[in-house]
């Protein structure tokens, strides 16, 4: 099915306004609109047209940071969205108050469907990487390769928080996150707790100044920052109820689906040793790649090198 039974269109959905993300020329061709997921009206970007390519943002980031990658996907033949991740607009907060993987990972099944496909690659960053696992492991037959990027899926992840020291100090903002401050500390001076965040999670990488308030347009959208903290909150407290017990295992159980794995070996947000051994719960092929001189936001800083890698695996 074609794109025009999808939804109705907004010119310049809030999570993109003003923003230059990528070269100039590919954000003038990155077409804006909103998409009828389920009970949520998505924030879209795409570009192209052909097989369907969703790319999944994380924290602290939106979807306009994709633009250069869509762009690309779009010039091989690819149909390349991303889309916001629920909670990253104003009226886009969670229908059912869940930012847990399952939730997340069924938004991705939702809108590969509301899109009118029957199946999609997946490309994650960060909480978008979980986002894709999660979706991989609710509905395998919906996603045709997975891409996972500076976060991994393994299990030593949780362990490290509660073990190893080092990835303690590189995860303080979770823990941060969990105290009723969080919200006016990250606000404070124009959102400078964002700016050290990119800073020490990509040294040696400027986020371009229009790209950064573009970003903080995004945050500062009303409601938005508390529902995006909602990710964090949840992080490390089991459900209650036993439906959503039930869809957390089952998105985190193995993946079932070709799999790549990209983390940047600078990345200052996630040890690229939590990495190591994920193979052993990827059941149908798995490639990682250490990305050199690229931090957590490897995508931006190396975005020539990481695409080569992607649409190397999206093309064999």
């Amino acid at each position: 099915m074609e794109v025009e039974r999808m939804t109705q269109v907004t010119q310049r959905p809030p999570f993109v306004e003003g923003s230059s993300t990528g070269t100039s020329h590919a954000a003038d061709r990155v077409r804006h609109r909103t998409v009828q997921a389920g009970r949520l009206e998505v924030p879209i970007l795409e570009a192209g047209s052909g097989p369907l390519v969703l790319c999944l943002h994380g924290f602290p980031d939106h979807a306009a940071s994709w633009a250069g990658l869509l762009d690309r996907l779009a010039q091989e033949g690819y149909w390349a969205v991303a889309p916001a991740q629920r909670g990253y607009w104003p009226g886009g907060a969670a229908p059912d108050g869940s930012y847990r993987a399952s939730a997340t990972g069924q938004d991705v099944l939702t809108l590969i469907e509301a899109l009118g496909r029957e199946q999609a690659d997946l490309i994650g960053h960060d909480l978008g990487a979980r986002a894709a696992y999660a979706a991989a492991g609710l509905d395998a037959t919906r996603v045709r390769k997975l891409v996972g990027m500076s976060v991994p899926y393994s299990p030593q992840l949780r362990t490290a928080w509660v073990t190893d020291g080092d990835q303690q100090r590189r995860s303080w903002y979770m823990f941060f996150f969990q105290t009723a401050m969080a919200e006016a500390a990250v606000e404070f001076d124009d959102f400078a707790f964002i700016d050290r965040l990119w800073w020490e999670w990509s040294p040696g990488y400027e986020l371009p100044d229009a790209e950064r308030v573009a970003l903080k347009g995004t945050l500062r959208a009303p409601g938005v920052l508390a529902e995006t903290l909602g990710y964090y909150r949840q992080l490390f407290t089991p459900p209650a109820d036993e439906g959503t017990q039930a869809a957390e295992a089952r998105a985190s159980g193995a993946i079932t689906v070709p799999s790549l794995y990209l983390h940047g070996a600078d990345d200052n947000c996630m040890s690229v040793e939590l990495s190591d051994g994920m193979e052993a719960v990827f059941t149908s092929g798995f490639e990682r790649v250490v990305v050199p001189s690229a931090g957590h936001f490897l995508h931006l800083e190396q975005p020539k090198a990481v695409a080569d890698h992607i649409l190397g695996f999206l093309n064999s």
